[in-house]
């Protein structure tokens, strides 16, 4: 039975309004009325640009009349993460202070999906600095999970994954340094893709006055399809104007046609950050299923990595690179921390005002560990097409936005776990500049959704989301939340 409009694909929906089947003002239309019904309850969507979309809605209804095609999103309404800038919207990254922010040009991914023909009719919420997998902050409040509002939609682009599991738009971009992408889109059962290192310019989403590229850090699509994952990231993908003087991006394309080509390596669990069961059986189940359409599946091959060294080497890169926000005397506080630290502080909050102070003679060590274990998963992609693993610890977790991050607990298998060990399942691919693909894997005993998280080798993406295109065709994909009919 195919999905409601609402719920329809951005591609589908591109087609129709090329076709005239529908018009891009009927779909915008539909859109404010569900955003109007439903966003009550999520507060997903907390920026809003109505009367300048539904100016270009117009304009791609007459070019579509006229024969003509801006682009693979010809009309399409879609959202976008608030800390992207949109010309005369603002770019507040949840932080109070920066409430009069208002951007006074695009972001390159907004000029790009643009480009596209895409129609941007606001903005999607996110935690105080994109700092949490919750989002909630004081400038736009707390947003909740469609699938139970008394839980959290992940951080840092939960109003994106929110948004598009209650079918308020039609196609979201996010950004991701420690699973911003990916945990929204686990939490709650959308599509997500965490893009290779740097092959999407981040030009347009900074702090106001930041210039220089983040370490780690990527922008990427978030949907309701694994097709769309592919056509967000083609028309936003390619070197920024300085490097397209002499760089050209040509990914790769997958290779593989069925599932039964794949070689799959699975990690359901480890040590380090352990896995409520609930998670790692939607992963095992997906595993099987592989397996049982004839994929070859290993449960025991990994790349030659410590994975809790990974996870040290991880945090220390993460934390020294989102220390550059720090101001003079937040810095001095931790210079002191760090001269004070406590021999029991917790190991995250340890690693974390380590990092926020290190000198460069350590960033250089660690930096050399990234590279060595680069090296390492490129030989173990010679063998492997994708690692299977969780994307987090649990599924969504209930709203508690008590303490610092570290100091918050989630249960995992019946014990307590600081919300940041999860950071595990983030930083695993991400430290060493893997693209990976989170795709909904079903839906746990209490009715959650959880996601399964598709790693593959750097420049893979189409590798990544080939697999999750496979999965949503064999197996299955996006299941709206019940109540947003």
């Amino acid at each position: 039975m195919p999905l409601p409009i609402a719920y329809r694909s951005a591609r589908d929906l591109a087609a129709l309004v090329r076709r005239g089947r529908i018009s891009s003002v009927a779909l915008l239309d539909l859109y404010l009325e569900r955003l109007a019904r439903h966003n009550p309850k999520l507060n997903a969507i907390v920026v809003r640009d109505v009367e300048r979309a539904r100016r270009r809605a117009r304009a791609a209804d007459r070019a579509a009349a006229r024969g003509e095609r801006w682009g693979p999103l010809h009309g399409v309404p879609m959202t976008i993460k608030e800390s992207f800038d949109v010309a005369g919207l603002p770019s507040t990254w949840g932080i109070p202070a920066l409430a009069n922010n208002v951007a006074a040009a695009n972001a390159v991914v907004v000029e790009r999906l643009l480009a596209a023909g895409a129609v941007i009719f606001g903005k999607t919420n996110v935690p105080l600095l994109l700092s949490d997998w919750q989002s909630f902050n004081a400038v736009y409040g707390t947003t909740n999970n469609p699938w139970d509002v008394t839980r959290v939609p992940g951080g840092s682009s939960g109003g994106s994954a929110a948004a598009l599991a209650a079918g308020l738009t039609a196609l979201e971009y996010g950004s991701d340094i420690g699973a911003s992408i990916r945990n929204p889109a686990h939490y709650c059962g959308v599509y997500g893709h965490k893009p290779t290192f740097d092959i999407v310019p981040l030009r347009g989403h900074a702090l106001p006055g930041r210039l220089p590229k983040m370490d780690i850090a990527v922008a990427g699509p978030l949907a309701r399809s694994a097709a769309d994952l592919e056509l967000a990231l083609k028309v936003t993908a390619g070197p920024d104007v300085i490097e397209a003087a002499g760089l050209k991006l040509a990914l790769p394309p997958c290779r593989r046609a069925r599932l039964r080509d794949f070689r799959v390596a699975v990690m359901v669990d480890h040590p380090t950050a352990e896995v409520d069961r609930a998670v790692q059986d939607r992963i095992a189940a997906v595993a099987r299923f592989a397996a049982r359409r004839g994929a070859k599946v290993s449960d025991r091959a990994r790349p030659a990595i410590d994975p809790h060294e990974a996870h040290r080497v991880y945090v220390m890169l993460l934390r020294a690179e989102t220390s550059s926000a720090l101001d003079d005397a937040a810095f001095a506080r931790q210079l002191e921390a760090a001269r004070t630290l406590p021999p029991d502080t917790e190991q995250y909050h340890r690693w974390l005002v380590e990092a926020n102070t290190m000198r460069h003679r350590d960033w250089l060590a660690f930096n050399e560990e990234r590279h060595r274990m680069r090296l390492a998963w490129a030989d173990f992609f010679r063998e492997w097409d994708v690692l299977l693993c969780p994307t987090a610890t649990t599924a969504a977790f209930r709203h508690d936005q008590r303490g610092e991050r570290w100091e918050r607990m989630i249960e995992v298998n019946g014990k307590p776990q600081p919300t940041t060990t999860q950071l595990f399942w983030a930083g695993f691919p991400n430290m060493a500049y893997l693209p990976s693909t989170v795709a909904p894997a079903g839906l746990t005993p209490e009715r959650l959704p959880v996601g399964v998280q598709i790693v593959g080798p750097q420049y893979g993406d189409l590798t990544t989301i080939g697999f999750a295109k496979l999965l949503e065709r064999e197996l299955g994909g996006f299941v709206p939340p019940p109540g947003y009919e």
